[in-house]
């Protein structure tokens, strides 16, 4: 007999009956009065869809399983029964009848109304409202920010070559020359020159003049090498972004969570 101590291990567990596996236990059904385990519900069929009522007066719990005296067929057949959280005297009188119990003429269950109860303590095999059923949990997820970096093109650099003119001035040093008259006077040494030719004539002495003037000559040459080159600069950068993640609370329909109606 399972005792209100051993609600956090039936729920989720396996049940098992004498030809093997049930399926999953979902919900433990409390009586109203004493608060004692009466039934279970446990998901059969192939993707264990559908729920059916299992009597818990001669099961046992062991480990993760749950040990009832029913075959498969026998469970997978019982009366379908929504019961939304509360068996009322005639389902229970109908489910009494099916599995051979006493209590099934329905003299018995006047009060023997039964509720729901979760586990507070280990995973429950959970239902899901808006679609199939789950597995005994539920996945809660976030968003999660993952910033890297990836090279772009920012622009572009060209090196061109133009000509311009500007005017370039350099001193440089030009000689020319001068007449200059030179007058000596007659000696013995010079006489004779002098005496040489008529006493008096006209004459005439010419002298080349010479100078310097600048001469400019311009050549191109080589004076350096441009070539563009790119250099890796690292900074810092905020990136902000906004993430989603979901919130998981709980909410109890006529239940404080442990199977007492409120």
């Amino acid at each position: 007999m399972i005792t209100e101590h051993q609600l956090s291990d039936v729920i989720g567990s396996t049940a098992v009956g004498p030809d093997g596996k049930l399926g999953t236990v979902g919900e433990v059904y409390l009586d109203d009065e004493t608060g004692r385990p009466e039934w279970a519900t446990v998901r059969t069929g192939m993707f264990g869809t559908k729920e059916a009522f299992v009597p818990l007066a001669d099961a046992d719990i062991s480990g993760e399983e749950l040990r009832v005296p029913y075959a498969k067929d026998k469970v997978k057949n019982a009366p379908h029964i929504e019961s939304e959280g509360h068996l009322s005297p005639a389902e229970e009188t109908e489910l009494y009848r099916y599995y051979g119990l006493a209590g099934g003429t329905g003299t018995d269950v006047t009060d023997t109304t039964r509720t729901t109860t979760t586990d507070t303590t280990r995973g429950a095999v959970g239902h899901d409202t808006s679609g199939p059923t789950t597995d005994d949990a539920m996945t809660r997820s976030e968003e999660q920010l993952h910033v890297g970096t990836q090279r772009v093109e920012t622009g572009r650099a060209r090196l061109r070559k133009y000509v311009v003119t500007e005017n370039v001035s350099q001193t440089v040093p030009v000689s020319h020359e001068e007449i200059r008259i030179e007058r000596e006077p007659i000696t013995d040494a010079n006489v004779g020159n002098a005496l040489d030719g008529p006493a008096i004539s006209e004459e005439e002495h010419e002298v080349v003049l010479h100078g310097e003037r600048p001469v400019v000559e311009k050549g191109a040459v080589p004076v350096e090498r441009v070539r563009l080159d790119t250099q890796t600069v690292t900074e810092q950068e905020t990136v902000t972004e906004q993430v989603r993640k979901e919130q998981v609370e709980l909410d109890t329909d006529g239940t404080d969570g442990t199977g007492t109606r409120r």
